[in-house]
């Protein structure tokens, strides 16, 4: 797998050696499957052209400069896609400020500036839904007209369906926000995580039931509160622990409505304690509830602990296969 992506952040530095390309475009938030289908035509479409597999996307994402109100939360940062880029064969992406200014460019200007001089492209694959230009006014057919009038090649890809359901980052959002952790999973292709510091929590769970990790994280998209079965990693030394995880207030000690993210190392770790993690959501034990003490919620902790003991153990197995 390409470990070599390099990324280019404006037209002018693009020009002259990006191309020649074959490009997707697009603000591929997740890296889902259905993004990954078309990196993996991308790939394919490169190898047919002599043409170097690249990505045309934006930051920040285009709503958020003409309909603010109305951007998304966003499962990903920009580092993470292009890290999850890399990993599934990009060789290059040019990340484009997007400004107002750049929205106010006509179709033809787009492909003229963008695909033909920045890009040097020799093809271009798009979703079906594929818009671009000013007031989004160009789409596919325009795109494929001007392709064929400018000798390079467009190719459209339909959507991928899993289980009778559209794959999109808006569908991933609604699940994860739903708790749905494992369809979640299914339809990224991987596990969703969140990213962040260990900061210190306020020691009452770690003397009165379990020591914890607690993530403070900038993530946009969290699960719903509950516990759940969890990976931790440690991000400055790639440890990585089984672990049950806890969004929500902490009711039972009197939970004032922050948020905590709170992971339960089941095997426990030898020190140093991780300074950066990430925790993967695997599969949703149960609500968060509050308990009449301590000790109550000690012996829930220690059968969570049990039962993720018994999923991480079927799912071993499964990826043993």
């Amino acid at each position: 797998m390409n470990t070599e992506m390099r990324v280019y952040h404006s037209l002018g530095e693009a020009a002259g050696s990006f191309g020649p390309s074959v490009v997707s475009i697009g603000n591929f938030d997740g890296v889902h499957l259905g993004h990954q289908q078309l990196l993996r035509r991308v790939r394919e479409m490169g190898a047919r052209l002599d043409a170097k597999p690249s990505i045309i996307t934006f930051d920040p994402h285009p709503t958020v400069v003409l309909a603010a109100e109305h951007a998304p939360k966003l499962l990903t940062t920009i580092e993470q896609r292009l890290g999850w880029m890399e990993r599934h064969g990009v060789m290059q992406a040019l990340v484009l400020p997007f400004t107002r200014e750049f929205s106010l460019q006509s179709p033809e200007q787009f492909v003229e500036r963008v695909l033909r001089q920045a890009a040097g492209v020799r093809g271009v694959l798009v979703g079906e839904n594929f818009r671009f230009g000013n007031r989004q006014m160009g789409n596919t057919a325009l795109l494929k007209e001007m392709g064929a009038r400018d000798g390079f090649a467009v190719e459209v890809a339909g959507g991928v369906f899993l289980h009778n359901r559209m794959v999109s980052s808006t569908e991933i959002r609604r699940q994860v926000r739903a708790g749905h952790v494992a369809l979640a999973a299914r339809l990224l292709g991987r596990f969703y995580g969140l990213e962040g510091k260990v900061v210190q929590g306020r020691g009452v769970g770690s003397r009165q039931t379990m020591p914890t990790l607690n993530l403070d994280t900038t993530a946009e998209v969290l699960p719903a509160c509950g516990v759940y079965v969890t990976r931790t990693t440690d991000l400055g030394t790639s440890r990585r622990w089984n672990s049950v995880t806890n969004v929500g207030v902490r009711p039972t000690f009197g939970g004032d409505g922050e948020l905590s993210i709170e992971s339960f190392v089941l095997s426990g770790y030898e020190p140093p304690p991780p300074e950066r993690i990430r925790v993967e959501f695997l599969h949703r034990l149960r609500e968060e509830r509050r308990f009449a003490d301590p000790a109550a919620l000690k012996a829930q902790i220690l059968k969570d602990a049990a039962r993720a003991q018994t999923y991480l153990r079927r799912l071993a197995a499964i990826e043993s296969e």
